[in-house]
């Protein structure tokens, strides 16, 4: 049997189309001589014919995109959607502000810089919002050095 009705009859028994079946070509002599459906089935069984894979989306332009945005790419004004509010809950940009300030200040007090008042004060006015960032508590140790 010639390979067109050969792969016509494994398409039938495969629910696919012609075009999706492969004949391995190192046993193509052997699916030659297949003359009864029977005989397919066993090269099927054999993997000597097989349906080929269905063509899925590339992921390939997908990969590109998501290696720009973990380098920080991507994400200018055009590409926001709601508020700075929204993008960033207050709960966790309030946590990332003052663990950062906590540990700058501790980071401080093993310098033993000299402070204006007691460190449990300034860890209380960092509690209470006081500073904006570690700049100002910085800048309120450099004004007790130049004292």
């Amino acid at each position: 049997m010639n390979l067109k009705r050969i792969r016509e009859t494994a398409a039938k028994l495969m629910n696919t189309g012609s075009k999706n079946i492969w004949v391995d070509p190192v046993h193509a002599l052997a699916a030659r001589k297949a003359m009864t459906r029977e005989d397919i089935k066993t090269l099927i069984a054999e993997k000597k014919i097989r349906k080929r894979r269905e063509n899925a989306q590339s992921r390939g332009r997908a990969r590109v995109l998501a290696a720009k945005k973990k380098k920080g790419r991507k994400s200018g004004m055009g590409k926001r959607s709601g508020t700075q509010k929204t993008r960033m809950q207050k709960k966790t940009h309030w946590m990332k502000t003052v663990r950062a300030q906590r540990k700058f200040l501790r980071e401080l007090k093993k310098q033993n810089k000299k402070f204006s008042e007691p460190y449990r004060h300034i860890y209380n006015k960092i509690k209470g919002g006081f500073f904006k960032g570690k700049k100002y508590i910085e800048a309120m140790v450099a004004q007790e050095g130049a004292k």
